[in-house]
């Protein structure tokens, strides 16, 4: 398989997969890092056979470390998107360890679509930028029920500092000339990524939903982590805090008494 504009994956789920995760991290370098102290978290707070919810999944990246770390436990993924779940479905067709629901966030209904009413862990990374802060607070008072008593919720996002911008705007151009490097030697970037997705035959249909579901981009805003503990301590969990941060992002958790 190639991960060029000009290969085709087919149906081969494993070289989706593979594909979505170089292109994240073409974003993110420290990606697995925050996963790692995740499923630290998960470990200390739940132990080693939780029932995780994957909010806004994707292609389903948390589930597929989860599961591989935690061979017990069990998740249930959760997206809109189309195309990103037409890859989760086929990546984990047959272990059923893992389930696939198609919600919105943004609907005041979206938990009726889970198969079950509570989760030891409830996470998420990268994706809940797309809402902007007071949308971001709803949703965090519709997650704080589903978490059980001595549960967590993490969310791995954007979370820069506004009162450093000196530092911001050095990480941003350091961060920046790494992409440029590793996109002059192939590494495709979100954009060409879809456009490969758009040109296989299997993705082609979903793909083109995806876009009109979501269109080019729906950036929210980036709330720093203080608005992040704030919120979720409104929510109902007793304690949050950071547990990991780079100069950019933070990984906020939640624990529910």
């Amino acid at each position: 398989m190639t991960d060029t504009v000009t290969g085709s994956f087919g149906t081969d789920w494993q070289a989706w997969q593979d594909s979505w995760d170089r292109q994240q991290e073409w974003y993110m370098p420290d990606r697995e890092e925050r996963f790692r102290v995740m499923l630290d978290m998960v470990e200390a707070l739940t132990g080693r056979a939780p029932r995780v919810l994957d909010l806004a999944c994707g292609t389903g990246s948390i589930t597929d470390r989860l599961l591989k770390r935690f061979p017990e436990a069990v998740s249930t993924g959760l997206d809109l998107d189309p195309a990103l779940l037409t890859i989760a479905r086929g990546h984990f067709a047959g272990d059923g360890r893992a389930d696939f629901v198609t919600a919105d966030l943004k609907d005041p209904d979206w938990r009726a679509a889970l198969p079950y009413d509570s989760y030891d862990a409830v996470l998420t990374a990268t994706a809940l930028h797309w809402l902007h802060s007071e949308e971001l607070a709803v949703l965090y008072g519709q997650i704080a029920p589903l978490v059980r008593p001595g549960g967590v919720f993490m969310n791995a996002d954007h979370m820069p500092d506004p009162s450093t911008p000196l530092v911001n705007a050095a990480d941003r151009a350091q961060r920046h000339a790494a992409m440029d490097r590793a996109k002059a030697d192939g590494v495709l970037d979100w954009r060409d990524w879809w456009a490969l997705a758009a040109a296989d035959p299997v993705l082609a249909e979903p793909t083109r939903a995806r876009f009109a579901i979501y269109g080019e981009h729906a950036d929210g805003d980036t709330p720093d982590e203080a608005w992040h503990v704030r919120t979720l301590r409104a929510a109902g969990f007793a304690e949050a805090r950071t547990v990991w941060r780079s100069p950019s992002d933070a990984l906020v958790l939640g624990l529910k008494a």
